[in-house]
């Protein structure tokens, strides 16, 4: 699918209730995590930071975390035994954070205050990725971001856990919503809000619907992510490099990496 549709998610809207908003990135994180979606793309980041002598990563647009806790422990137990993880958000999510921090003893840490992908404080230093997000800038927003890294020398890494396929929306309206449905009550940190908004009042499980639709019709795909990288870098200071990985179970996930020459 080469088609890419601007259209809006209902998390990325400043009015959207928060409780739902939670609810909706716990299911995420909770999935992307039992899934294992991105563990494909850990020898691509193994070779990132290996290139930029990186052993901090900071994940912008962090949402709940999903999946960063099990690309720590590979990247821990593949030759990287001191990287830490820094999340951060425009919007943070403490509380599910919190738990990821004590899980794993600190290896996943916390930027507690809004950062903007955009301008990154230049003391949040490391090796940058974004996970499961870069779809939700439209094009000037997602060559500003890319461009923030070249200009203060960071290399990044975008991955999205889809390969843009129809198939993928169809999963999407059927299977995933009934998943939502059974996983529910076991997603931690528990919220009562999320049983009220998932099963009295259904508006997660059906924002849901809309968003994961939604996100596959705004990915980028690979051409159009080196498009973006060698706008936001016209002078050429970094390798970039962009494609799909797939899973042994078949699921792909789509990616662009970059680091400074």
């Amino acid at each position: 699918m080469r088609l890419r549709l601007q259209l809006f998610e209902f998390e990325d809207l400043p009015w959207f209730p928060a409780p739902v908003r939670a609810g909706m990135m716990d299911y995420l994180r909770f999935m992307i995590s039992l899934l294992r979606t991105y563990q494909p793309i850990v020898p691509l980041l193994q070779e990132a930071l290996q290139k930029t002598g990186q052993q901090h990563i900071v994940e912008l647009c962090a949402g709940a975390g999903g999946g960063t806790e099990g690309i720590l422990q590979t990247l821990r137990t593949s030759g990287q035994p001191d990287l830490n993880i820094t999340l951060t958000d425009l919007y943070p999510q403490p509380a599910a954070w919190e738990l990821l921090q004590e899980r794993t003893q600190g290896g996943l840490r916390y930027q507690p205050t809004a950062i903007d992908a955009t301008h990154v404080p230049a003391a949040l230093t490391g090796f940058r990725t974004v996970f499961s997000a870069f779809h939700h800038f439209p094009p000037a927003v997602a060559e500003a971001i890319l461009a923030d890294a070249v200009r203060q020398g960071t290399g990044i890494g975008v991955f999205e856990g889809a390969g843009k396929h129809w198939l993928e929306i169809l999963l999407a309206w059927t299977v995933l919503p009934i998943a939502q449905l059974l996983i529910t009550p076991f997603i931690l940190p528990f919220r009562l809000s999320r049983l009220v908004f998932t099963y009295l009042i259904p508006l997660i499980p059906l924002c849901t619907i809309w968003d994961g639709t939604v996100s596959i019709l705004r990915m980028y795909p690979p051409d159009a992510l080196l498009a973006l990288a060698h706008q936001a870098d016209p002078a050429g200071r970094f390798q970039w490099r962009a494609g799909k990985v797939r899973h042994s179970w078949g699921p792909e996930v789509t990616y662009l990496v970059g680091w400074p020459v």
